[in-house]
């Protein structure tokens, strides 16, 4: 297949480019930059320039392949509604691209805010519904498109999707702690996150492209509870410093804007995910990374 990329020089989305080209597919990959497309060209994928607040973009990107995997997200804290514009219109664009076609189209979401009480299922819809909810109800809409003729999926990423080169929450978490001198978590620490190695989620995007049928959700976790403490832990023993409680009033100054994540529980499970598509993960799990040092470095 020729798959288009958003988000394909992003942590998650330089893997699965990496993951697709390793088996035999080829790949379109938007480039907001000159850095970016450079980097796509010497992995031997082609280049789309465009980004988030140019739609066009995503449709030519879309009319161009034989599948989509949209990653791409703008993550400004300070602007989410703004941010949920720009991602409902880029997937409008991609549907309407590949409407009748039955291309696969995998839209990627979280794991946080699907359930509470309990782990997420593959099973459980997202309760975002419409342009006003979180990340404008994306996932459903792309979910409801399988009647306008378009192989709808959609995966759900574990809140940390780590390996060495993360720059998302545990980086984050890991910069905190140089900053304060010492390795926090939140209350008692029993909030808990899942976790998937970045190789093993590629490895489901790729197989859900491959083989998920029309309609399918599917969870990226290899882990399905780390506790926040444990992760604390971690990297207070590869950074050498002191692991302590931080209130949960203290939690945003603290730890900046993960912070509101930190205390928050975040699981699924992924038992239907890998009976679908016989997906095993096999990199290592969130503490071990820790420890062998893939967050040591500035």
């Amino acid at each position: 297949m020729r798959v288009f990329v958003t988000g394909s020089t992003g942590w998650i989305g330089s893997a699965t480019v990496d993951e697709l080209l390793r088996a035999g597919h080829t790949v379109l990959g938007l480039a907001r930059s000159d850095a970016s497309a450079a980097k796509l060209e010497k992995k031997g994928a082609a280049v789309l320039r465009g980004d988030l607040d140019d739609p066009a973009a995503f449709g030519a990107g879309a009319r161009a392949a034989d599948a989509v995997v949209h990653l791409a997200n703008k993550h400004d804290w300070a602007d989410p509604k703004g941010n949920d514009r720009v991602q409902l219109g880029a997937v409008e664009a991609i549907l309407d691209a590949l409407e009748g076609t039955a291309k696969p189209f995998m839209i990627s979401n979280g794991l946080s805010g699907i359930v509470e009480g309990r782990a997420a299922l593959e099973t459980d819809a997202s309760p975002a519904v419409g342009p006003d909810s979180d990340r404008a109800g994306t996932e459903n809409l792309v979910l409801d498109a399988v009647s306008r003729g378009v192989r709808s999926l959609a995966v759900r990423f574990a809140p940390s999707v780590h390996g060495r080169g993360d720059w998302g929450f545990v980086n984050w978490l890991a910069a905190a702690a140089r900053k304060r001198g010492v390795s926090g978590y939140i209350g008692d620490g029993d909030a808990a996150w899942s976790a998937v190695h970045v190789a093993d989620a590629a490895r489901l995007i790729r197989a859900g492209l491959e083989n998920a049928p029309a309609g399918t959700r599917l969870h990226a976790v290899a882990e399905q509870a780390v506790s926040t403490k444990a992760i604390a832990e971690a990297l207070g023993e590869v950074l050498g410093l002191p692991v302590v409680s931080v209130a949960p009033a203290d939690a945003g100054e603290h730890f900046g804007v993960v912070g509101h994540f930190f205390g928050q529980t975040m699981v699924g499970s992924s038992e239907a995910t890998r009976a679908l598509l016989d997906w095993e993960p096999t990199g290592p799990g969130l503490i071990e990374d820790i420890l062998a040092g893939a967050y040591t470095a500035d």
